[in-house]
């Protein structure tokens, strides 16, 4: 009987029995990936997990053992994802229907429970983004419902970003998910009636703003010019007690001004007035001279 080793087909089978128990048994975890290793079904441990300021090459990617036909891989990437939120609908606080599309960038730190928690382990990172889209949508119209339309075209629009990456992170916590980002690409108000209608609020709306700013600042204005009219009299009272006679020197003056006109022409354009008066009218008391007083 010849020895088995001597026999081609043995020595084949061998080898390819030694090569399927090799590949069972070794792995190589590349950089942009996670590997959580399931035995019998169950996570052991987490290979090459993502960390927080980890130096590229020092993470523990390369050459791992496991045990052959027992053990397990589930890749989960390390990279930053991207889930997408399109014509979401969404009404502001002042109750105009927008259309929104936004997007969120995530990476996923916790492989372990973007598994267990999605119960995916053929294609983790799918699973991950189909279950946060919904949350995406959710976050975004819990935000702008409390915010008005106009937030989103000043400066106010960073922090109301800033709001939905926090509601949506308080969701993404139980997919093992960091959130890096949220934006949102456009907030448009939907074409036809329903946009004419709400431009026609918006107009009307800022009409009586406008109004109400007039009226403010009329009677702003009417209060200014009580307080200027009183102080100015009070400052003529002041000024005129103490000199009276050239106080009524001068209150006749505006007089003969108003009643006779300043260049002696007619005040209403109409034709000229005539007035006849005694000499001894007191009316015309200022042309009688100071001593005949």
């Amino acid at each position: 009987m010849t020895q088995w080793w001597r026999n081609p087909i043995a020595a084949v089978g061998a080898a390819l029995a030694a090569i399927i128990v090799l590949a069972a048994t070794v792995a190589i975890v590349p950089e942009s990936q996670q590997a959580v290793i399931l035995r019998f079904e169950q996570p052991v441990r987490t290979v090459n997990g993502w960390r927080e300021g980890e130096v590229f090459g020092r993470s523990g990617a390369g050459l791992i053992f496991r045990i052959p036909f027992a053990d397990r891989l589930v890749w989960v990437n390390k990279k930053i994802l991207d889930v997408e939120s399109d014509n979401q609908p969404v009404l502001s606080r002042d109750q105009l229907p927008l259309e929104v599309d936004a997007f969120a960038r995530f990476r996923i730190v916790d492989p372990l429970k973007a598994i267990t928690s999605t119960g995916s382990t053929s294609s983790t990172e799918t699973a991950v983004t189909t279950a946060l889209q919904p949350l995406l949508g959710s976050s975004i119209r819990g935000e702008l419902g409390n915010q008005p339309f106009a937030t989103l075209l000043t400066p106010e629009r960073d922090r109301v970003m800033e709001n939905i990456q926090g509601r949506l992170q308080r969701l993404a916590d139980q997919y093992g998910v960091r959130i890096v980002d949220v934006r949102i690409k456009h907030a448009d108000l939907p074409q036809g009636s329903p946009l004419d209608s709400a431009l026609k609020r918006m107009a009307t709306a800022r009409q009586q703003q406008a109004v109400t700013i007039r009226a403010q600042g009329q009677k702003d204005a009417q209060i200014v010019r009580a307080q200027a009219d009183a102080e100015a009299a009070r400052i003529y009272a002041v000024s005129f007690s103490k000199d009276p006679d050239f106080y009524d020197f001068y209150r006749a003056m505006q007089s003969y001004k108003t009643t006779f006109g300043a260049d002696g022409s007619p005040q209403d354009g109409k034709g000229a007035t005539s007035i006849i008066l005694s000499p001894g009218n007191s009316y015309l008391r200022q042309f009688e001279g100071a001593a005949r007083r």
